[in-house]
């Protein structure tokens, strides 16, 4: 490796040029309230509310997570005469598809989706040799104001309530079950909120959307919380909120640099909570949840790839103990008139190095989609 003693100056970032942070979603209606937005005893006097009897809501919750369905059709242990009505009044359609994209010979599928007052947002579907993966989003837009992310130049339209994120994680796991990605039938084994908006950002739906997810069949989707990951800029008191839950999600931190100067360009939220109270409140989570913690880092050419912020990085990580991190290089996704491109793979490379010199476990993030501008940091939400 190249011993590097002197910081090369950041790439500045013109400040008149950067949207204005956005930490509270633009007023815009509200969706229809959804089985997936209530708990189950919430759902008991829904139905109740519509003239049907409590036990409804539990055959309602299993064709919605069970099987998978909201098609009024496919209900016949529901009365006929008011299975349009349940339907209607707890199963209303939020998200619809505009157009799907692939790559990778059909294993990885964007989709565009309109919500009810059509507000759009993507979400991402990829297979793999072992688990099939989908990329959510949380906010319509993004309010974070990262510079080198296509989402975060959009702005912030709204928040995403819990029942609009669980709908894109129902219709993927339908897909999964359908067979409609190469390979044939599949399960949906991991969600990443790695999609459009600062997840903690948007706490209470995300949380409720994460509870939808782990809560046992029929009441929920059932899966794993281990296989769930809230991905954040780094929203401290958030951070530790979700760390008192008691849901043990994965957290991953979009760090990206590891000293303010540069982080506060790169991530405008730096500004706020500096790199060293995000890795605080991610140790924190660690001591609590046990769940080692991901930190991802874009790697964008003569930015921050320098080794000297490789050795500060771990630094930084191994000052606060061992084996409660793990290092996520992306090299960086290009983005219509962006300026900046991904490292030289040699100085990726001594990057990693140079982590895993100290001791940090780290892997280059496998990139999907980013031919199709699904990939990190690629979703815009055009058409």
């Amino acid at each position: 490796m190249t011993d590097v003693h002197t910081p090369a100056a950041p790439t500045a970032v013109d400040p008149g040029s950067r949207p204005r942070l956005q930490f509270a979603a633009p007023r815009r209606g509200k969706p229809p309230v959804h089985l997936a937005d209530l708990a189950p005893a919430e759902r008991v006097d829904a139905v109740r509310g519509v003239g049907e009897a409590a036990f409804r809501a539990d055959q309602l919750s299993r064709h919605y997570f069970t099987h998978l369905t909201r098609d009024a059709d496919a209900m016949s242990d529901l009365p006929a005469a008011s299975r349009e009505d349940l339907v209607a009044a707890l199963l209303p359609q939020l998200v619809s598809p505009v157009r799907t994209m692939e790559a990778d010979g059909g294993a990885t599928v964007k989709t565009l989706w309109a919500l009810f007052d059509d507000a759009k947002v993507e979400s991402v579907l990829m297979r793999y040799r072992d688990r099939t993966t989908l990329c959510v989003s949380s906010q319509a837009g993004c309010g974070m104001a990262c510079p080198f992310c296509a989402t975060g130049q959009l702005g912030l339209t709204r928040n995403l309530s819990t029942a609009e994120i669980v709908e894109q994680v129902r219709l993927a796991a339908a897909a999964c079950r359908a067979g409609d990605l190469p390979g044939g039938p599949t399960r949906l084994s991991n969600v990443v909120f790695m999609g459009m908006g600062e997840p903690l950002a948007n706490y209470r739906a995300v949380i409720g959307a994460v509870r939808r997810m782990v809560e046992p069949a029929p009441s929920g989707l059932g899966m794993s919380a281990r296989n769930v990951t809230v991905s954040t800029v780094g929203l401290v008191p958030a951070i530790d909120k979700l760390a008192a839950e008691g849901i043990p999600v994965t957290l991953a931190v979009s760090l990206h640099a590891p000293d303010d100067e540069l982080r506060s360009e790169l991530v405008p939220i730096n500004t706020r909570w500096s790199v060293g109270e995000a890795l605080d409140a991610a140790r924190r989570y660690f001591d609590i949840t046990h769940r080692r913690v991901s930190i991802e880092y874009a790697l964008i050419r003569d930015v921050n790839d320098h080794g000297w912020r490789a050795d500060l990085l771990a630094k930084e990580l191994v000052a606060r103990g061992r084996g409660w991190v793990h290092v996520n290089p992306i090299p960086l996704n290009p983005t219509p008139g962006s300026r900046w491109t991904a490292s030289d793979p040699g100085v990726e490379a001594e990057f990693v190095a140079r982590l895993r010199h100290a001791g940090i476990p780290t892997t280059i993030r496998d990139t999907r989609g980013s031919d199709i501008d699904g990939a990190c940091g690629q979703l815009a939400a055009s058409q």
